[in-house]
């Protein structure tokens, strides 16, 4: 007799996977009113960026962040919600705490039910469709047969898509393959490796180091191409290094405990070196944590209604069904990682132009009811090296997610909605309305009172009028007029030269020119006039509102994510709110001739700001959002409103 308890649990969406395209397709949907279970098989959420692995959320704004009220390619929705409630929340940099709030957000949700410790283990697949997946968690004796509509593989190494044999791409393809121009000539199986990252500390006092027989030996030359103990990067000595890597030529699914192993030896040989071999001046230093799991790269893709390719990227192909965009370089490494010295660890080739992820390669090219999201897209393995990092997977989540929650509002099953151009709208006007970006869609929402209304403001500046918080887009991502943005070979070139000279050549990723939209869509108060400032929206008619929405401006043209990195962070407004943000305000309502105080803010820090009441405001004639305070700039900016009933 077992000991395992069984359970049987039912759900509109399983999502396996915890990591970020997890939680962000799990809080997108929970949001909308899905019923969803997250089934994570570690006890913490985030994936690479949990306190067990450590490695900083990249995405669009690549190596060089963008340009003020010109290039702002930090990603929205919900990943741009999480990184400022970490800014504010974790000025100490705790991954333990980035840990504890992605938790907090998930066990806010009423309709997301979350199981940590649980593997997705197997699925029953009946006429093309998975009826259930069996979830254990050991550390309880529970098995769980979990029944759902829809299926979202969100777990990186592909459990739930390989379970139900969904065909996989493994390796590098060969240029003939798809016609790739940075694809080796002949395809294999070798990947990108995986790394395991420390963390140091300088003391007050000598600390020596004393290495297990076992490490890694090396020599000054093998660090070459690979640069260590430099300020201003995230290659200092207090956290290090992603190019330690190893892996990529074995399977980083069934090797995985051998590559750990191995990467234990290979950094702490290189901490070894450092300390005791390179000469530098780290008597003081000492290791403080180092990690016991790979942060892996790369393993399964899956394939796809549509495998997306090196093509689609650098022309910045438009696809009708876009749910995310992507911007991080084409960034692939050699797969024998630190045992190939004399080649650089990465090629991160510039793409000019940011570019479309399509629902379709998230959505299996064999079953009806599954997606996927996160690093296991369908993507060629050139393609997969821009689209893989954090903050595009959270993006692609939050698309997953919100096509899941609107599909099974229509009835329609994943393999179907490709086909429907109404749920694909509805899809797309539903992101922007959470605030994520989509390249070249524009708001066009029939719900939307704000529209219908005459915008105006205590004050303006010249391209910043009142009237563009109905712009139909809610950030500038035209670029600026720079040779700079032309392409070139290697942006780790530029990354050494930087270090080298203390100057940085910038190449920028911005919205293709037929898409981009120019202009700073916001309103913008004038400094002179100070605080605080009205912005207004009258009705030729009377409204009845129940739902206010703002979107406000958080610098979304520099950095911002939670790191080790002292130099990196340096670059970031961390440990406070963006400046640029609206802090203190009230919403006011003309009802009935009078002004009425309808909600006061104070304190905010956020970008997407929703006020709900339960019942809608009658004959609202006039609406009025008065800044008082903003987080620090001298002016206030508002990207976006929005008024529904």
């Amino acid at each position: 007799m077992s000991i395992v308890t069984e359970h049987s649990l039912a759900c509109d969406l399983l999502v396996a996977g915890g990591g970020m395209a997890g939680v962000c397709c799990a809080l997108a949907a929970a949001r909308l009113g899905t019923q969803v279970i997250l089934v994570q098989d570690r006890a913490v959420l985030g994936g690479n960026a949990s306190s067990e692995i450590r490695m900083h959320i990249v995405g669009a704004t690549g190596l060089h962040a963008g340009v003020p009220l010109s290039l702002e390619s930090r990603e929205g929705g919900i990943i741009e919600e999480i990184r400022l409630e970490l800014a504010v929340r974790n000025p100490q940099r705790s991954a333990a705490v980035c840990d504890l709030i992605l938790y907090e957000l998930c066990r806010a949700e009423p309709n997301l039910t979350l199981l940590l410790n649980t593997t997705v283990v197997g699925a029953r697949v009946e006429e093309g469709r998975i009826r259930h997946v069996v979830a254990e968690r050991p550390s309880t004796e529970d098995r769980f047969t979990i029944a759902a509509t829809m299926f979202a593989d969100c777990t990186g190494d592909g459990r739930l898509g390989a379970e139900v044999a969904v065909p996989v791409m493994r390796g590098r393809e060969g240029q003939a393959a798809f016609g790739e121009t940075l694809a080796p000539e002949e395809g294999d199986a070798k990947t990108l490796g995986s790394t395991i990252l420390f963390q140091a500390k300088q003391h007050d006092r000598p600390m020596p180091y004393v290495a297990p027989p076992w490490v890694r030996k090396f020599q000054p030359t093998d660090f070459a191409l690979r640069p260590f103990g430099k300020s201003g990067s995230d290659l200092g000595l207090e956290y290090g290094y992603w190019w330690i890597e190893w892996g990529g030529c074995l399977n980083t699914v069934k090797d995985n405990e051998d590559i750990r192993d191995e990467l234990l030896a290979i950094t702490l040989g290189i901490w070894n070196h450092i300390k005791n071999e390179s000469g530098l001046d780290v008597s003081h230093w000492a290791l403080d944590w180092i990690g016991m799991v790979p942060g892996k790269r790369e393993s399964r893709r899956f394939v796809g209604q549509h495998i997306l390719t090196e093509s689609d990227l650098m022309n910045s192909r438009a696809f009708p069904d876009a749910i995310a965009f992507g911007g991080w370089p084409i960034d692939l490494h050699p797969p024998e990682g630190v045992d190939a010295p004399t080649e650089a660890p990465c090629t991160q080739n510039h793409l000019r132009w940011l570019y479309d992820i399509p629902l379709r390669s998230c959505v299996a090219a064999n079953l009806e009811n599954l997606f996927f999201a996160g690093r296991n897209v369908s993507a060629t393995h050139i393609a997969f090296a821009s689209t893989r990092v954090m903050a595009t997977c959270a993006a692609v989540g939050q698309g997953v997610g919100t096509a899941a929650a609107l599909a099974l509002q229509a009835g329609v099953i994943p393999a179907e909605i490709a086909g429907s151009s109404a749920l694909l709208r509805s899809i797309q006007q539903r992101l922007l309305r959470d605030d994520a970006y989509l390249i070249g869609v524009r708001r066009a929402d029939a719900d939307d009172l704000a529209p219908s209304a005459v915008v105006t403001a205590s004050s303006e500046q010249a391209g910043g009028e009142a009237a563009l918080v109905l712009s139909a887009q809610t950030r500038a991502v035209h670029g600026p007029d720079v040779v700079a943005c032309a392409e070139t070979a290697n942006q780790w070139e530029n990354v050494l030269a930087e270090i080298a000279t203390g100057k940085a050549t910038a190449l920028y990723t911005s919205a293709p020119p037929d898409r981009a939209a120019p202009g700073l869509h916001r309103w913008m108060s004038e400094p002179a006039a100070g605080l605080p400032a009205t912005l207004e929206l009258r009705w030729a008619a009377p409204v009845a509102a129940s739902e206010v929405q703002l979107i406000f401006d958080t610098g979304l043209h520099r950095f911002l994510t939670l790191s080790q990195a002292d130099g990196y962070t340096a670059r970031m407004e961390w440990g406070r709110p963006q400046p640029e943000t609206v802090r203190d305000y009230r919403l006011e309502a003309k009802i009935g001739g009078e002004w009425r105080v309808i909600h006061t803010e104070v304190g905010n820090y956020q970008r997407r700001r929703v006020h709900r009441w339960a019942e809608p405001l009658p004959t609202v004639a006039a609406l009025r959002l008065v800044v008082t305070a903003t987080n620090g700039l001298d002016h206030a900016r508002v990207c976006e409103v929005r008024v529904y009933s």
